[in-house]
């Protein structure tokens, strides 16, 4: 994957990809081996690797050392940021369905959720 300007968007690229969002599901119950990663996925294990590159690249896992083990970790610094940028757009959709809320209610003469007439 070839180096973004800014850290967004090397974290959005890497979760662009159904197989390492599974992968980071799997790290967000603990740290695994890259085997134990590789288990529920039909690709091999160079296929692993490379998308473990990409979310290390990305800031979104660590690898430790224990003993012969590398086990890898979430890192949620990134995902923080991701959801530091989608804040405004949930304020925008959250206001979206409450008025569409209100709508709804206004056209079938029911009383609103918040009391309001």
């Amino acid at each position: 994957m070839p180096q973004s300007r800014d850290p967004l968007s090397t974290t959005l690229a890497a979760l662009a990809d159904p197989t390492r969002r599974a992968i980071l599901a799997r790290l967000s119950r603990g740290a695994a081996t890259v085997n134990e990663l590789a288990e529920p996925f039909d690709i091999s294990l160079p296929s692993v690797s490379r998308h473990l590159k990409v979310l290390e690249g990305a800031g979104l896992i660590s690898r430790g050392r224990e003993a012969q083990w590398r086990p890898c970790r979430l890192e949620a610094a990134p995902l923080k940021q991701v959801d530091g940028w989608l804040v405004r757009y949930r304020r925008f959709w959250q206001g979206s369905f409450d008025r569409m809320d209100d709508y709804l209610h206004e056209i079938t003469n029911a009383p609103p959720k918040g009391g309001k007439q």
